[in-house]
């Protein structure tokens, strides 16, 4: 007995002396600082405010006439008919239409501002197939009087990403479409980071011409993949350093890799994606990828051919974000049809997005959605404005990852609202007065809310 007792007691005081050594000289933990440009956006001045007998289409498939909405304490407070609410700023709503804020998922106003010289073009770091490590706010000039310009069009929320030259380009910000001399003063608080990739001609023509891989689509599927394998051994290394450290162990931290965090951000489910992908068949793999390392692959921009594969994508959960009718400017955006985000609405737990991609076309979101509303009922779809209102203020919400604090009239949500002359798929309709968090951002007969940015001040 004793001669088999012994060296398992010796065995256990071993164990436990390592144990306790690797307990008594862990270093400082090492921890990446996941937001280290943190928001300082403060809502503008808010006043209690009640807009009363509007026509409301609420983002959620609803219109309800002759309501009255009212915000207070940024957020929408109360919606229905007869409200009072004592010292309340009323606007009469009558004949008038209301709507949520519209977001537009898709924007380069900051990165690519105007005016629009060489000095100014910091969207697209064309430098190397993957630059996930650059981040778009980090280029943001919240002059740019294009900001402006969108909020006059009942822009109140906007997700800035990079270009579409690399397979990956880049982080993407969610901005509050607010006057502001920092990038921070505009970050949307607590919004995911979006990561841009990017499908087809523009990283094959780009890299191709360099006579660097990728110069065809299989050299572009190929980048993407090596990148992800990598991304999950890096992933996997701070995984175990992390699991060790919580074990009392004294490990080394990974190598740090600005390139990679980003990629372990998706991974880790907190960096959404955003895909410029044109192509069904394109989309299809890039749902596979996804599948193949473990990530969701989030939304598709430019999808001009998305109806072909709308059923896949609604059982994925992708958001597809669309033009009305930009189309055969180059190969990979011939295949089009008028009624695409109507055949992509259509499908059960679909997420259709109109989307603007320019600096001007911003400032009509609302007709642009008008106008799919035409084509579509034109070709015998049961679509109402009440559907097509969520396409341009709901379902960007979420793909942004922020629909739970913006993006419909719901009692509780951030009081972003748009109070319209008239039908705001119009081609005549004009946004009248825009919230913020309940602050008016912009008023079309009051210059107190026509905020000029510095670069206009004295300019004719």
């Amino acid at each position: 007995m004793r001669k088999i007792t012994l060296p398992l007691l010796a065995a256990g005081v071993s164990v436990t002396l390592t144990a306790c050594l690797d307990t008594q000289q862990q270093d400082a933990k090492v921890t990446i600082k996941k937001n280290p440009y943190p928001s300082s956006y403060q809502p503008l001045a808010q006043q209690k405010t009640l807009i009363k007998n509007a026509t409301v289409l609420t983002g959620t498939g609803e219109k309800l006439e002759n309501t009255d909405v009212l915000l207070q304490d940024g957020k929408i407070a109360q919606l229905g008919k007869g409200i009072s609410a004592s010292g309340a700023m009323e606007v009469d709503g009558a004949g008038k239409w209301l709507t949520p804020g519209i977001i537009d998922v898709h924007s380069h106003l900051g990165v690519y501002p105007s005016p629009s010289v060489g000095s100014h073009q910091d969207g697209n770091e064309m430098t190397s197939p993957n630059t996930s490590e650059v981040w778009a706010e980090h280029s943001v000039w919240p002059q740019d009087p294009g900001f402006e310009a969108a909020r006059a069009g009942g822009v109140t929320t906007l997700q800035i990403l990079p270009g579409s030259a690399n397979l990956f380009g880049g982080r993407g910000v969610t901005l509050r479409n607010v006057p502001s001399v920092t990038m921070q003063g505009m970050k949307f608080p607590d919004a995911p980071y979006g990561l841009k990739m990017a499908c087809g001609e523009n990283p094959k023509r780009v890299y191709g011409e360099r006579k660097e891989l990728p110069s065809t689509r299989m050299g572009n599927m190929a980048g993407y993949r090596a990148a992800w394998a990598k991304a999950t051994e890096y992933k996997r290394a701070w995984d175990k350093y992390e699991r060790d450290y919580a074990a009392g162990k004294n490990p080394a931290a990974p190598e740090r890799d600005l390139t990679l965090d980003t990629l372990k951000g998706v991974l880790d489910g907190e960096i959404l994606i955003h895909n410029h992908c044109y192509k069904a068949e394109e989309m299809a793999m890039m749902i596979d990828l996804s599948k193949e390392f473990n990530y969701h692959s989030g939304t598709f921009h430019h999808a001009i051919e998305a109806y072909k594969i709308a059923e896949p994508l609604a059982e994925n959960g992708n958001c597809a974000a669309m033009w009305p009718d930009w189309w055969g400017f180059k190969m990979e955006a011939y295949d089009m049809v008028q009624e695409n985000v109507a055949i992509v609405d259509a499908v059960k737990n679909s997420c259709a997005i109109v989307h603007s991609d320019s600096d001007s076309t911003i400032q009509r979101l609302n007709q642009e959605a008008g106008k799919i509303l035409y084509r579509a009922k034109e070709s015998g779809f049961a679509l109402t404005e009440a559907d097509a209102v969520s396409w341009i203020t709901l379902n960007p919400a979420k793909s942004l990852g922020i629909s739970d604090k913006t993006g419909s009239v719901e009692i509780g949500k951030n009081a972003d609202v748009v109070l319209w002359n008239r039908n705001p798929f119009s081609v005549y309709a004009q946004a009248e007065q825009v919230f913020v968090d309940g602050a008016k951002v912009y008023d079309r007969v009051d210059e107190k809310y026509q905020a000029k940015s510095d670069f206009l001040l004295g300019q004719k």
